[in-house]
């Protein structure tokens, strides 16, 4: 079988760092869901500017492979697979402008709407299949977060527990059918039965794309909150566990985890339930908020700068989105080689 390899990742975040102030001192700023674990607030976060769009920070996510790999070689990819988290446009994804803006051509051009805040799995997970069953060699990933700065400053939902959450920012992966780091295997689970249990609401009763004055936000109740604790612990430690076994390695033999980080209660009972210690489930939930699907290669890319995964080492990345409906978990042999 062909070996795919996570040659590469990197990152972009925009803006300066936004303060938790931004949303804790707004006047009205009290829900009575602020208390609860799943709202704990971050110091920090970024912002997109208000006309920053999600291929704006595809292109300056992707900077970093082109000064690394050439931009002839990122141009040549064979593969563009794009997550947006806040579309731009209705009915029209992000891919065809990433690709008209970095001058590719490829012959696979997918943007993938579901996987959430685990897409960079799902995503790592389709290009490994079109590169070992297809004339295909290269692919770019990309995972886009733009909702904090656009959706949740909005004035009726910026006063809510949910809007201190998010942040924004993009990650990028180059994926290539080489030894250089090379994917061991992935895990993966769509889990149907909990489809719709992730809403929207809006005061007037409205559908989202007709005219009215109430701001869409998530449909956030104690119940759905309780469930979503109760999945979440439950989902991410057993699609881990899975990945392990398959590979014949115990979870405690994981150099680097990373996952996508929704607040500090699931990074403490992730680790927990996996037996690793906090300096091996890497994260960056203080600095940049919850960056939905954009939270793994961004801190995967941030590890790798500061030297937390070196040559090596055996990195799990997983997570689990929306209610439950998608968990997932894939192993990488890194051996990146960045100065």
């Amino acid at each position: 079988m062909t070996t795919v390899s996570l040659t590469d990742v990197a990152s972009y975040l925009p803006g300066e760092p936004v303060p938790a102030e931004f949303y804790t001192e707004y006047p009205g700023a009290e829900d009575k869901l602020r208390d609860h674990p799943m709202f704990r607030v971050p110091p920090l976060r970024h912002h997109v500017a208000a006309d920053e769009t999600n291929a704006d920070m595809v292109e300056r996510a992707v900077q970093p492979l082109i000064d690394r790999h050439g931009r002839d070689e990122i141009r040549g990819v064979d593969v563009l697979l794009v997550h947006s988290q806040l579309p731009d446009l209705p009915f029209v994804g992000a891919g065809t402008e990433v690709a008209r803006r970095l001058g590719l051509n490829p012959e696979w051009l997918v943007d993938v709407a579901n996987a959430g805040c685990a897409s960079f799995v799902y995503m790592l997970k389709l290009a490994r299949q079109i590169l070992t069953t297809t004339d295909a060699k290269t692919a770019l990933i990309c995972n886009a977060q733009s909702a904090a700065g656009q959706w949740f400053t909005q004035s009726q939902v910026r006063r809510l527990a949910q809007a201190a959450i998010p942040g924004d920012g993009c990650g990028v992966g180059y994926v290539t059918t080489s030894s250089d780091a090379p994917v061991l295997d992935v895990a993966t689970r769509h889990i149907a039965e909990y489809a719709g249990d992730m809403t929207v609401a809006l005061d007037d009763g409205r559908k989202y794309w007709e005219p009215g004055e109430s701001q869409l936000r998530i449909g956030f109740t104690d119940a759905g909150v309780a469930k979503v604790l109760a999945r979440g612990n439950r989902l991410v430690p057993e699609v881990v566990t899975d990945l392990c076994r398959r590979l014949g390695v115990a979870t405690t033999d994981i150099d680097a985890l990373i996952t996508n980080q929704p607040n500090r209660t699931f990074l403490r009972n992730w680790r927990e339930a996996l037996q690793l210690p906090a300096e091996r489930h890497l994260h960056t939930f203080d600095e940049y908020g919850n960056l939905f699907g954009a939270a793994i290669p961004i801190t995967l890319d941030r590890a790798i700068s500061s030297r937390q995964v070196e040559d090596g080492d055996l990195v799990v990345l997983g997570g689990f989105a929306h209610a439950g409906d998608f968990a997932g978990a894939v192993a990488v042999r890194w051996h990146g080689g960045r100065s």
